[in-house]
């Protein structure tokens, strides 16, 4: 096996997302769960392997050492190129862990210049002139302000990167980026002798970010989002298109949602209207020391086997900061992780083989608790939202680990009608 790339990735969904880029791109691509380590086996035959850890709200020296062991696994595995995929809505705290992580990777790779994009134009972001837009509103204009851990208030990507590095950050805008390949690689290199270690780069369409894709094809450490990666991925010379993978078949299947993001709240809202079983979490009372993980068991257990169900945390930001209040930030979060990884190791015991999982924190709480290390990435049922398959002690699982923002408002109805 030769891998072209390795990838990390600052969440468990945000590594879904990406995998799926890479699939897209022709790449056979495994999604490895944590910091691997000598036992971590891939999938036969891997173009890609991707490295998902859960870094992006952790502590910036925690995140700078797990993303350092990822990368030092990864070039054992051959990779050459390291790619470092964050949020396209570039979420992280006023101190990291954009910067010091991408500092770090590049500091190990001996790397003088790297190249950053967090546009995704399939899932509404672009760049204009330095400014992150969620579809038509301004990053800082959108719910992503709202956030519950890392709300976004500042649109600026040149300033909000400068605030987390002690290096130079600059910009190619638009119009060079228009020009082409050339153009692109013309202006990194002006970057890099002007003394400039972090670019950031505008980018509208796919066609953009295939542009900058190509560019960046010999840099040692690229960052930015799925969109930048799937152009990086097209740029590999002769790569095959990945086989697609059967549709999962069989198995309850269930819906566990951590979310509290508006297009998450949107899905749970269609999944309302279909007449399908949904049961909302009191996470208040479970920090109480109520028993609600075995009331929520005993409730799938009265449902219709044929029926896929919704198990939910997922609040509105009126509801979610009245949690926080009561809990703090970390506490609350913490303890819809627990009870979300916890009922997802029940329901699979109960004979669930397709779980969709809304979330970021939820997703690699999930995965934790299955004990899920490594997956191989199948068809997307919307972009950036694939189906993985595993093999685990407790059979084959069909999981899809959804990023909150990302999905149609249907996609948790049609996702599990189309793979019953």
């Amino acid at each position: 096996m030769t891998l072209r790339i390795g990838c990390i990735a600052d969440d468990f969904t945000g590594g879904t997302d990406v995998a799926a880029a890479f699939r897209r791109a022709g790449l056979r691509t495994a999604l490895v769960f944590g910091v691997p380590d000598d036992t971590t086996v891939l999938p036969a035959d891997c173009d890609a392997a991707v490295v998902a850890l859960k870094s992006r709200s952790t502590p910036a020296d925690e995140a700078v050492g797990d993303s350092l062991a990822a990368q030092r696994w990864l070039w054992a595995k051959g990779a050459a190129q390291v790619y470092f995929k964050y949020c396209s809505t570039f979420d992280s705290t006023a101190k990291g862990n954009i910067g010091p992580v991408t500092d770090a990777l590049m500091n190990a790779a001996g790397a003088a210049v790297t190249l950053h994009c967090p546009a995704s134009p399939p899932n509404g972001r672009t760049v204009y002139r330095g400014h992150l837009f969620v579809h038509d509103q301004l990053l800082s204009d959108s719910p992503l302000r709202h956030h519950p851990l890392n709300p976004m208030t500042d649109p600026v990507l040149v300033r909000l990167l400068a605030a987390q590095t002690p290096h130079q950050v600059a910009l190619i805008d638009w119009p060079t980026v228009r020009q082409g390949v050339e153009a692109v690689r013309d202006a990194l290199v002006a970057h890099r002798q002007a003394g400039v270690r972090h670019v950031v780069a505008d980018a509208l369409t796919d066609d953009d970010l295939a542009v900058l894709g190509a560019a960046a094809l010999e840099l040692p450490v690229v960052a930015g989002a799925a969109g930048l990666a799937e152009g990086l991925g097209h740029a590999y010379p002769a790569a095959a298109t990945a086989a697609p993978e059967p549709l999962p078949r069989g198995g309850r299947a269930a819906v566990l949602a951590g979310s509290c993001s508006a297009r998450t709240l949107e899905q749970i809202a269609q999944f309302y209207a279909a007449d399908l079983p949904s049961l909302h979490l009191d996470v208040l009372a479970a920090a109480t020391g109520r028993d609600v993980t075995g009331e929520a068991l005993a409730w799938y257990d009265a449902q219709d086997g044929d029926r896929p169900v919704l198990i939910y945390a997922s609040a509105s930001p009126e509801e979610l900061a009245a949690v926080q209040a009561q809990l703090g930030v970390a506490e609350a979060a913490a303890q819809v992780e627990e009870l979300l990884g916890t009922l997802a190791s029940h329901l699979v015991d109960r004979g669930v083989r397709r779980l969709l999982v809304a979330g970021g924190e939820t997703s690699g709480a999930v995965t934790t608790a299955l004990g899920v290390r490594a997956v191989l990435v199948g068809e997307e049922a919307d972009p950036g939202v694939p189906w993985t398959y595993a093999s685990t002690a407790r059979g084959d699982l069909a999981l899809m680990l959804k990023s909150g923002n990302f999905g149609g408002p249907d996609l948790f109805t049609r996702a599990l009608t189309e793979s019953k």
